[in-house]
């Protein structure tokens, strides 16, 4: 799950990260008044959508007066913003948020990541604040400085030095960035974070370290411990089918191919999805509906596949496990019913009860194409969506 740049910083700063003042807004009105509010002569006006590289695109400008806050506001409020992280689509901007300027003297990049291989938070940070992380990774990779964090310990005050230290943090200025460093770390590991990035953190004129940015993801599994975490959702950022999906807790991706796949379990998903690339297809989705799928959870996962305009196939890959094959395959045949389905449909069962799965299958009087393994049913199912798709006349992809 995301938040806004405001919502994390309201979070952080509860944990002593020094941040600019600031205000959300909503209208052109009220980015002025939050301007009024502020005070000073230098404001930011800052389109908020779950996505970086809002500056490039043009969702971030300075405002020098009440006018000029109101004609940049006017600007970026509804704005179709389309940064490296939206694609080509972008994302329309419903807030704002209006932050007093900052002197700044320089700038960097301060991130954590859980780094599951070490099984620790890693704690990145870079002289070279306001670039993309990854083209710094990638260019120069030596101006990454990397903690692995211990997770009973924490973030020693020893390591933070350090960390201020080699980014080229001031001598003056090392003990507010020691009590930034800390306090994001505590923050990360308070609220099950998956991401927390300030990019930049920095330097002002006057020698004080100041997060000017702040981005926060959290672990969708942790969130039943944080209600208030959750409340802070903005369904407006989100795609609405997958706004659905969690509905029915089913984990979907849309993708940009024709082959709809629906399997049990997240790695399967992506084993699916890859053998459908290697025999020429393209998978128009990632949906896991996990270990105890029922009919109607079946169901919705069919109706939220059919919602793609390009659909010309659907997979069906089941490792019968925790969920036996028997009763996916009721669930298969439900579904096939209620949603009338029109595109060929092709089952691979393995596993608990796949016999009676299949005779279940058999029985139905559906024209389901029966698959013996994974690669069978790739190329079964890339077979049916280029027969569909030469059959409709369409130009959909396959």
């Amino acid at each position: 799950m995301k938040i806004h740049e405001y919502q994390a910083k309201e979070i952080l700063r509860k944990y002593g990260v020094v941040t600019p003042k600031g205000i959300a807004c909503f209208s052109i009105d009220e980015a002025v008044k939050a301007a009024q509010q502020l005070g000073g002569e230098v404001w930011a006006v800052k389109a908020q959508i779950y996505a970086g590289g809002r500056g490039k695109g043009g969702g971030v400008k300075v405002a020098r007066s009440l006018e000029e806050v109101r004609q940049r506001a006017g600007e970026i409020l509804g704005m179709r913003l389309v940064t490296h992280q939206t694609g080509s689509e972008g994302q329309i901007v419903h807030r704002l948020f209006i932050e007093q300027g900052v002197h700044i003297e320089k700038e960097f990049y301060v991130g954590m990541v859980v780094d599951r291989g070490r099984q620790r938070v890693c704690l990145m940070a870079s002289s070279e604040g306001g670039m993309e992380i990854e083209k710094v990774a990638a260019e120069t990779p030596e101006k990454i400085y990397k903690v692995f964090i211990d997770p009973i310990a924490g973030l020693s005050q020893q390591q933070a030095e350090e960390v201020a230290l080699k980014i080229g943090i001031p001598a003056q200025s090392v003990p507010q960035a020691v009590t930034l460093l800390q306090g994001l770390y505590q923050a990360f590991d308070d609220t099950d974070s998956s991401l927390l990035e300030i990019n930049p953190l920095t330097l002002t004129a006057e020698k004080q370290v100041i997060a000017l940015d702040a981005k926060m993801n959290f672990d969708d599994n942790a969130l039943f411990r944080h209600p208030e975490i959750v409340a802070l959702r903005d369904l407006d950022e989100e795609d609405p089918v997958e706004i659905e999906a969690s509905k029915h807790e089913l984990s979907y991706i849309p993708l940009d191919g024709n082959i709809g796949c629906l399997v049990n379990g997240a790695g399967l998903a992506m084993a699916t999805m890859d053998i459908i690339k290697l025999y020429g297809g393209n998978p128009a989705n990632f949906l896991d509906v996990g270990g105890g799928a029922t009919a109607e959870k079946v169901t919705e996962a069919f109706k939220l596949m059919l919602r793609n305009p390009k659909l010309q196939a659907i997979l069906v890959n089941i490792f019968g496990g925790i969920m036996k094959c028997d009763v996916i395959a009721q669930g298969v045949v439900a579904a096939a019913r209620e949603v009338q389905l029109t595109v060929p449909l092709v089952v691979r069962l393995e596993g608990t009860n796949v016999e009676l799965g299949k005779k279940i299958l058999a029985d139905s009087g559906l024209t389901i194409i029966s698959a013996e393994n994974m690669a069978d049913a790739a190329q079964k199912a890339v077979s049916a969506a280029k027969s569909k798709s030469s059959s409709c006349g369409c130009q959909c992809q396959s």
